[in-house]
């Protein structure tokens, strides 16, 4: 994995040593990482950097790019970025995605010279089968503010919200009925997004960042700007 030295931002890089390997590893570190999240916290205050973090992968050459891009909350333009490429640290198994994407993530956060006040995670952070997704994970790993924002459901249930933007509906674990995330409309009949709590923010002040960072488009523009970054990254490696 590419490591960054002299890390201003207070990250430091996954030691790859100790990394599970197997599923067995990955569902016991699960279950002793879970009880650390904390789901309840503060939205970061105006004029607050936010990343966006994202990754791509070329299985061809076994080979994942990260991009963390940081952003100004106030006005969405791009203050910093940062990037990673290594081989792919985890095999892809349900579930445990983020032992697959979290070494080139918070590599790629390592290299930002500023700390971010939130991370938006393109994926899950309680809204996950063992309420550890990638978001929680990482909020866990770095002590940082952490939210997930995904495209799709996962394995959850919920009702359409009203076409309006910034309506939402609960998303539910249809086994329990618990609330584990909401489906947000961030624009006017556009099929919404799914805001899950990762690390020390509340479900509320997540769901209100996101509307925050989605003035035009459907998706936060940390994700776009990050998604953007990591495939041109990708491919220039």
């Amino acid at each position: 994995m590419t490591r960054v030295r002299g890390v201003t931002g207070g990250l430091a890089p996954v030691d790859l040593a100790g990394w599970p390997r197997t599923e067995e590893a990955a569902l016991a570190e699960q279950r002793r990482l879970r009880p650390l999240v904390e789901p309840h916290g503060a939205a970061p205050a105006p004029g607050s950097l936010v990343a966006g973090v994202d990754v791509a992968y070329d299985d061809e050459r076994n080979t994942v790019a990260a991009a963390a891009v940081l952003l100004d909350l106030a006005t969405l333009e791009v203050v910093e970025q940062a990037t990673a490429v290594g081989p792919v640290a985890f095999p892809y198994l349900p579930g445990l995605l983020a032992f697959r994407e979290l070494p080139a993530v918070v590599d790629a956060l390592a290299g930002l010279r500023q700390r971010p006040d939130l991370v938006v995670c393109d994926g899950y952070g309680l809204a996950h089968p063992r309420r550890l997704g990638l978001a929680s994970h990482l909020g866990v790993l770095t002590g940082l503010r952490t939210l997930g924002v995904a495209k799709t459901p996962f394995t959850f249930t919920h009702q359409d919200p009203a076409a309006e933007r910034g309506r939402w509906t609960p998303l539910l674990d249809q086994e329990t009925g618990e609330e584990v995330g909401r489906a947000v409309r961030t624009r006017v009949g556009v099929k919404p997004v799914f805001v899950s709590v990762g690390h020390r923010i509340g479900l509320s002040e997540a769901v209100a960042c996101v509307l925050a960072l989605t003035p035009r488009y459907r998706l936060p523009e940390t994700t776009r700007q990050a998604d953007s970054l990591c495939r041109r990254t990708l491919a220039a490696s």
